[in-house]
């Protein structure tokens, strides 16, 4: 149906409304109107678009045009499903429903790929938009909008764009009852109080996202699956899901428990080899199909962290994927087996002990052995999704299996979208990384795009989390990762630069100044965030037994977990070397394991997973290693100060709410990564006795500790892990009407800032007055809820923050007077404060 010219008209004279609807809902498609010269660029695309087919992909394709090219050229685009001879059109097909007059060569088209190119026949011209199949036409679209939207030429000629690899799917860690595990955007956008929510705009809007990126796989709950999840009554529930996203061509997976042919079948046993478990197995799927007739697969963990598995009954990941990859393989789903087994109980006394062994010892022997509709889904590194690891080196052991490489979007160990820290640099080293396999090139993206190993499956498995906020992932520069995690997929040859320019433009404009100033904010944030928490390979040194937000250095010693890195008062790091460690080193192929085995060819920034050294070893930049991690501390966390004045520089260039919602998360960056360089360096300079040759670390000389200030009411009390305060103490208030720290300043006359240094735990909101001579500077509550998974009641790295009084005029004898009141379990615990020149 011809949509009417008043419709877009409407639509038209709505634009400034859609404009000014900055919430970050929209993602990177806003479609934000162009400049008149902009768009005077694409004056020569046709304003009629015809659909050929009538499938709910189709419409929501050229739905999708309308809407964007509406938007960003000023002008109004109407939809037909039929075209005449003599009317100029973009043409939106597959070649299944091609209208052969258009004579454009498709026939040899991959699955899921588009060709994008005009067809001009004197005054008459056409822009066709010629899929593959379905999604091919859906991608084409979006593409097309895309290119409008970051201002790049459309191609002069028919240009066919394929994708990588067949599986490129995201997972939702969602829990049946709403919670989200590592999720730090508000509760699942799919579930609540154990059922699938009533109203799913969200989903379909998810859908849309994902689409527009190249995803065609969404596994919607946790890899710690809910028993419930194969019960007749959710796998209905499932199904409505389901029908949201196969508009966009997405096609809905499930995490699955293996033990559910007992639990939910009610079986005396789920041993996969048992053929009632097996026919179990069969049933089930079949019933899935009746309800979900796109299904996808299945994702399943097993034998880890508490996951049963088939090692119950003595039986290895092979026969357990292959009994459920035979369930679907009728069907067309398939299987991605995780890769991440380990023992959590290791004994850290055991110096041939290591978790980082764990994914190739599991696996490498049952190569060749799994159903083809199994793939193996590894984890980057072969610990946890730390700030660096070296690659797995499953994946060149591998070379008769299927595999997809599991990468994390949300920043479980990595800031937590409270950071800014963009992942693509570090998943482009990964990538690039050549495991050099049999002696030959086989870069890592090759071999999960099944190319090194001629393998007919593989691809990308992203955890992503989204969530109810309003902008997804909470951080609004977050959502750059999800979006470079689609285009990495789609293509791992696309460089960083690529992927980083074009999603800060169509998030956030194509101003020069916003564009070259988020591009250099984002480019260099991973290796900053590396800086301030854990280099050298030694992991990011969050509190692991807590959130893994905030530093907690010693957690990741003397535990079961083995993410250890066995520092002592001489030396630190993990000897995995064949020659003296746990072997690790020799389970890469030989020409990789040779420049690992050896201490000075092995790069610096993996050192320290690879080898155990003296803090007086000696880098390749001429430091040595304690030295290094005191300079590097301190360097990142100088950058991440640098953050609020570049973005303070964009006031006015991009909408307030995107802009006040980003900078009040840089201004908390910029102090937490001052949490994070002290509490590293201090707890260094400890253990190794040897003290930073700049004197700063331990000496800060412009803080006030609270308690050392004089108190009322005000106690002072212990903070643990001890590195995490400033002088391992910190001043809590127990009195409900209150209490006050003061001091008497000696500083020269001048104007300083003013720094509270405090904690705010998420389960109160006490309130805190800064006086100076009985004046207020600043009133505020302590109203933290983030992150919303864990109710954290002491002061430590996860709650310690700040909150800055700048040019305050102060002389020698000034009495500052900080007033505090508790609210609940929170006492207004305060750690310093803080007088520093500007």
């Amino acid at each position: 149906m011809r949509p009417s010219r008043k419709l877009g008209l409407f639509l038209l004279l709505n634009l400034a409304t859609i404009a000014q609807a900055e919430t970050g809902a929209e993602g990177w498609l806003r479609y934000a109107p162009l400049n008149k010269t902009a768009a005077a660029n694409y004056a020569a695309l046709p304003s009629q678009i015809v659909v050929l087919g009538n499938t709910p992909t189709d419409q929501a394709a050229a739905n999708e045009l309308q809407r964007g090219l509406t938007s960003m050229l000023g002008r109004p685009f109407t939809i037909s499903n039929q075209t005449e001879d003599n009317i100029s059109a973009i043409i939106l097909t597959n070649l299944a429903t091609l209208n052969k007059a258009f004579a454009i060569t498709g026939d040899k088209l991959p699955p899921e790929s588009y060709t994008l190119g005009p067809k001009i026949e004197g005054n008459l011209h056409r822009y066709i938009i010629l899929g593959a199949d379905i999604r091919g036409e859906l991608y084409g679209a979006f593409h097309l909008l895309e290119l409008v939207a970051s201002q790049q030429a459309l191609p002069t000629k028919p240009t066919t764009e394929s994708t990588s690899s067949p599986i490129r799917w995201v997972n939702q860690w969602d829990n049946l009852d709403g919670t989200i595990e590592r999720g730090y955007a508000g509760r699942s956008i799919f579930f609540d109080n154990g059922l699938v929510r009533t109203d799913l705009t969200r989903v379909h809007d998810y859908g849309r996202l994902l689409a527009s990126i190249g995803i065609n796989g969404l596994t919607v709950n946790n890899v710690n699956s809910d028993l419930r999840t194969l019960e007749p009554e959710m796998i209905v529930e499932f199904a409505r899901i389901a029908e949201q996203l196969r508009p966009w061509g997405v096609r809905m997976s499930l995490s699955v428990d293996l033990s559910s042919p007992q639990v939910v079948g009610h079986l005396p046993t789920f041993d996969p080899v048992d053929p009632t478990v097996a026919a179990w197995w069969r049933t089930k799927v079949v019933e899935i199909y009746k309800a979900i007739p796109d299904f996808a697969g299945f994702v399943i963990k097993a034998d880890s962290e508490g996951r049963v598995g088939p090692s119950q009954y003595h039986r290895t990941p092979a026969q357990a994927a292959n009994t459920v990859a035979r369930a679907l393989k009728p069907h067309g789903g398939i299987v991605l087996y995780r890769g991440f087994v380990y023992n959590n109980h290791l004994d850290y006394n055991d110096l041939k002990a290591d978790r980082a062994r764990a994914g190739y010892d599991n696996f490498h022997a049952l190569d060749g052995k799994f159903e083809p509709n199994v793939v193996i889904q590894i984890k980057h590194g072969p610990i946890d999704f730390q700030v660096r690891e070296p690659v797995s080196p499953l994946f060149a052991a591998l070379e008769h299996t299927s595999q997809a490489i599991e990468l994390q979007i949300t920043q479980e160990y990595i800031g937590q979208q409270r950071h800014m820290v963009f992942l693509i640099p570090m998943w482009k080293t990964t990538l690039d990384t050549d495991l050099r396999a049999d002696n030959r090139s086989t870069p890592v993206k090759e071999i999960v795009e099944g190319k090194s190993f001629h393998e007919p499956l593989g691809g990308f498995v992203g955890v992503a989390n989204v969530g109810l906020d309003t902008n997804w992932l909470h951080h609004p520069m977050a959502m750059a990762n999800l979006y470079g995690f689609g285009r990495l997929a789609w293509n791992p040859n696309l460089t960083t630069d690529q992927i980083l320019d074009t999603w800060t433009r169509l998030t956030w404009g194509n101003n020069p100044t916003v564009v070259s100033t988020i591009n250099e904010l984002q480019r260099h944030s991973w290796h900053t965030y590396e800086q301030y928490t854990g280099n050298l390979g030694i992991g990011t040194l969050t509190n692991i037994l807590s959130y893994h937000f905030g530093p907690g250095i010693e957690s990741a010693e003397r535990n079961g977990w083995g993410q250890w890195f066995r520092a002592d008062t001489t030396g630190i790091g993990m000897d995995r070397t064949v020659a003296t460690g746990t072997g690790y080193i020799g389970q890469y192929p030989p020409e990789l394991a040779k420049v690992y085995e050896d201490v000075n060819t092995c790069p610096d920034d993996l050192l320290l997973f690879m080898h155990h050294v003296p803090y007086t070893h000696v880098l390749h930049d001429g430091k040595t290693v304690v030295q290094h991690i005191y300079d590097d501390h301190y360097e990142g966390a100088a950058t991440a100060q640098t953050y609020v004045p570049r973005w303070q520089a964009l006031h006015g260039l991009i909408d307030n709410d995107r802009y006040n919602e980003t900078l009040k998360l840089l201004t908390y960056q910029a102090g937490h990564a001052i949490v994070w360089r002290d509490a590293v360096t201090r707890w260094f300079q400890k253990e190794s006795s040897i003290p930073d040759q700049q004197g700063r670390v331990g000496n800060y000389p412009n803080r006030i500790e609270a308690e050392n200030m004089t108190a009322e009411g005000c106690t002072p009390v212990d903070v643990k892990p001890w590195e995490t305060a400033s002088n391992s103490k910190a001043a809590v208030c127990n009195q409900p009407t209150g209490c006050t720290l003061s001091t008497t300043l000696d500083k020269p006359a001048g104007t300083y800032n003013i720094t509270v240094q405090y904690f705010d735990y998420w389960s109160g909101k006490s309130h805190f007055t800064l006086d100076l001579n009985h004046q207020p500077i600043g009133a505020w509550i302590a109203d933290d809820i983030l992150p919303p998974a864990r109710a954290e009641n002491e002061p430590n790295g996860d709650t310690s923050t700040r909150i800055t009084f700048p040019n305050i005029p102060l002389k020698p004898g000034d009495t500052l007077t900080l007033h505090g009141t508790p609210d609940n379990t929170e006492p207004a615990p305060v750690d310093y404060i803080e007088i520093s020149h500007q």
